[in-house]
């Protein structure tokens, strides 16, 4: 149960972005921008370096809601969410984004954890500066994306069919406080 008063019918961050619209609406821009952006890493990176921080993090509900999408943007590849997941160094990924993966994760234990030799390797596999620093804030991003989702106890589904509805939604429309409120898709 929610430990504030928000729209039960409302999933996760959705039913927190409805209950503070003045906060959802950048938060919303922020995901438009880290998540959707075709400059540098693909919409399914973005998403998969979301889902492995989310997984870290223990977020249920963000790692499978962004988990969902990696997997629209993979055309229905959940193997490859999943590998991510269980251990990206064996996943069927390219190896840049498996040093940007690592560099997500040394993010996600604080961001003093990324080293210049994790840089340098990200780089020697072609990641462009601009690859290592959406890398970076989409980790801090999710972070705390994950740690207000938990630590306000939002309503988290367990039926895992509800999350490719969502996820084609915001494939389809995008990332924006809309989403947050607009019925489920069926």
């Amino acid at each position: 149960m929610p430990h504030i008063n928000v729209d039960p019918n409302l999933p996760g961050i959705r039913a927190l972005m409805a209950f503070s619209p003045a906060t959802a609406e950048p938060m919303g821009q922020l995901a438009e921008i880290l998540l959707r952006s075709n400059d540098g890493l693909t919409r399914a990176e973005r998403e998969l370096i979301a889902t492995y921080v989310s997984y870290l993090n223990d977020c249920f509900y963000c790692h499978n809601s962004h988990g969902a999408l990696a997997c629209v943007y993979l055309n229905g590849d959940n193997a490859v969410v999943e590998q991510v997941r269980q251990g990206y160094n064996n996943a069927a990924i390219s190896d840049k984004l498996k040093a940007l993966l690592n560099i997500a994760g040394k993010v996600q234990k604080g961001g003093k954890h990324v080293t210049e030799d994790d840089v340098a390797k990200a780089r020697e596999q072609g990641a462009t500066d601009k690859d290592i620093h959406d890398t970076v804030l989409i980790a801090a991003a999710f972070c705390l994306f994950n740690r207000y989702v938990d630590g306000l106890a939002a309503t988290t589904p367990t039926d895992l069919s509800s999350y490719p509805l969502r996820a084609k939604q915001v494939a389809e429309k995008g990332y924006g406080s809309h989403i947050y409120t607009s019925p489920q898709p069926v």
